[in-house]
């Protein structure tokens, strides 16, 4: 793996919990009353200007001026008429929230998101009209939350999940994740994708590019209990991730390096 010599280190020592995104945001829970799905006029009409006039052009343009590319991404077109999941490393704070866009274009894509999302002063309603789904707080929430995803998968979108949790800026594996977040597909017989960001030299400056990999579909065993059917999913996507990390990935902008206890 090809590096620089001026490289900036971060020290991690639990790979499950520690976020490196410094966002500087002062989390707060999901508030009591919201609403995981509009239906107001106005509402559905700022949220298709913002989406498709406004969002959609401004990501094409921007990911063509940093070059960064999608390889096998025509896989996706193999559930154009259906809904499906797609998992990603959760690597860019820019491209993680621009990229899913990009994806599918006659059906819209949905990001399950974390409190830090949903905490940002004056974006709360911006961040929900581009796509964002929150994770609920209480029992209640995540209840309507699992019903909002059903609905937006029986509308054929596309709902993006990253089960690393928490932000590494430009790392170049994969970390470890759980089943947890395969419970919806594993349920609904919804299939899965895996999408994997990678990180190149670029021939000039020393950000690196970004090379988006998409795999699958994987379809839920349904001869197998819901318990090895998340399992399944879980180990289909994260060996696809980790195959196209390490033979791609081939530039370490940032080195991560685990304390020594």
């Amino acid at each position: 793996m090809r590096s620089d010599n001026k490289r900036k280190i971060i020290y991690y020592s639990d790979e499950l919990n520690d976020d490196f995104a410094n966002m500087g945001i002062n989390r707060k829970p999901l508030r009591k009353n919201y609403k995981f799905i509009q239906n107001g006029f106005l509402w559905k009409t700022a949220s298709f200007i913002l989406y498709r006039v406004i969002g959609q052009p401004i990501v094409f343009v921007f990911t063509h001026l940093i070059s960064q590319q999608f390889y096998n991404k025509d896989v996706i077109k193999k559930v154009n008429d259906e809904g499906a999941f797609v998992y990603a490393n959760h690597t860019n704070i820019l491209l993680d929230a621009l990229l899913p866009s990009m994806l599918r274009y006659k059906h819209r894509s949905y990001i399950v998101v974390g409190p830090d999302t949903m905490s940002i002063p004056g974006l709360n309603n911006i961040v929900e009209m581009l796509g964002a789904i929150p994770l609920g707080t209480t029992l209640a929430q995540k209840k309507e939350m699992k019903s909002c995803v059903e609905t937006r998968i029986n509308q054929k979108n596309l709902i993006i999940i990253y089960p690393e949790a928490h932000i590494w800026p430009y790392y170049t594996s994969i970390r470890p994740f759980g089943e947890g977040s395969f419970s919806y597909p594993a349920h609904s017989g919804t299939p899965v994708y895996a999408m994997t960001n990678c990180y190149q030299k670029r021939k000039i400056g020393r950000l690196p590019k970004t090379i988006t990999f998409i795999d699958g579909p994987f379809y839920p065993d349904e001869s197998l209990p819901v318990a090895e059917r998340k399992k399944k999913l879980r180990n289909q996507c994260l060996e696809a991730m980790k195959k196209r990390a390490e033979e791609n990935s081939t530039y370490e902008y940032i080195v991560y390096k685990k304390k020594e206890k």
